[in-house]
């Protein structure tokens, strides 16, 4: 299992009314699959031929999150197709719920400036973000 990323909130994160702003979860969870992915495949993944672009992004604001709290950003997995692949995340304060969203990724080769489908190692490493339910 993969700590959760942990976010230090910087003063101009926030908003004229002390929240952070709603443009800065996108960075929060950049931050997060960034160190997931790190995690996963390690720092020497060769990211222009096995790389990933962010298609769409979705984001739901449930409480705000403040200055002085400390964020934690878990990535999930929740699908797989051909060539995409979509990451839940969802941000929690001291245990408590704040922010869920996803991010839809697709495979990309730099080099051939074309998407690729998943190759199996990255789909290996991506189970390991799966959800299991307790039942």
């Amino acid at each position: 299992m993969i700590t959760p990323a942990k976010i230090q909130v910087r003063f101009a994160d926030l908003d004229t009314m002390g929240h952070v702003n709603n443009s800065v979860y996108l960075t929060y969870f950049e931050y997060a699959r960034v160190h997931y992915f790190n995690e996963l495949l390690g720092l020497g993944w060769d990211w222009k031929k096995f790389g990933v672009l962010v298609a769409k992004n979705e984001v739901s604001y449930l409480k705000p999150v403040l200055l002085n709290d400390v964020p934690h950003v878990e990535v999930l997995l929740e699908s797989i197709g051909t060539k995409s692949f979509t990451l839940a995340y969802e941000i929690t304060v001291n245990g408590e719920l704040t922010t869920t969203g996803k991010s839809v990724m697709v495979c990309f080769d730099v080099t051939k400036q074309s998407s690729v489908e998943i190759s199996q190692e990255w789909k290996d490493a991506l189970e390991k973000l799966r959800k299991v339910s307790v039942n």
